[in-house]
This record gives C-alpha cells, structure tokens and sequence, in this order.
C-alpha cells in the first residue's frame, strides 16, 4: 500500500486513512485469533510509534538520528510473530509502511494511517 498520491507536492491518497486503513483493520482481524493480534499486543506497536514521534518532534536532524530506532520495529515485529503474537498481515502492514518511511513528512503520514487503522481495528476486535 502507497501512502502518497503525489509525494514532491505532498498530496495523500485519498482514501488512506479511511477505505485503505479500515480494509487493513478489518484484514488484520479476521486473521487474529485468541492469543495472534490482541488488541494489547497491536497497541504496543502503536504505542512505540508515538513514543518515536514525541522524542523526535518537529526537528528533521534528530529525526534522521532516530530513525534506525523506528525501522527496528521490523526486528521487533518478527520476534512477536515468531512467539504467535501477531500475523502475518500485521507484520507485512508494519514493514511495507516502515519501507515507505525516509522522512518527516513520510513518517506523519503513517503516524496518521495507524491511528486510523487502530480506530478501525477497535471496530472490528472490539474485546480481547
């Protein structure tokens, strides 16, 4: 999935944070099961990816510092899939966006299509 329409002016796709973010949540669900995408495990995830955005702020310098530490959460997704954590489709969701991620502007825009996805995901896996 391609975040941008028109990355040199910025523009978005369209439907990246509505149609896009709520087939992947609803994907994402289906594939869980009792103990594989718990709600709890995808928001430790999410959790990180704020946590990266509140230590790096508005400064692209210190954004590019950090951001091996945000393309880590590869190695971390593999681990959890490797316990049973999550599936497949979380952690092909996480690499292919952490691939679209080179800078700022990029980084927001995924920012932006987790939070999205985690309101659909509530949706459709609304108990643990």
């Amino acid at each position: 999935m391609n975040f941008w329409k028109d990355k040199k002016n910025k523009f978005i796709k369209p439907d990246l944070f509505s149609t896009d973010a709520e087939n992947l949540a609803k994907k994402v669900a289906e594939d869980g099961t009792r103990t594989c995408n718990k709600r709890s495990q995808i928001r430790k995830f999410y959790d990180e990816v704020l946590n990266f955005s509140a230590r790096v702020g508005k400064d692209p310098i210190e954004f590019e510092k950090m951001l091996p530490y945000l393309k880590m959460l590869n190695a971390k997704a593999a681990y959890a899939k490797g316990r049973g954590l999550i599936s497949d489709s979380f952690k092909n969701f996480l690499s292919s966006s952490l691939q679209q991620v080179n800078d700022k502007d990029d980084f927001e825009v995924f920012t932006g299509f987790f939070e999205a996805f985690m309101g659909y995901y509530r949706l459709y896996r609304p108990s643990e």
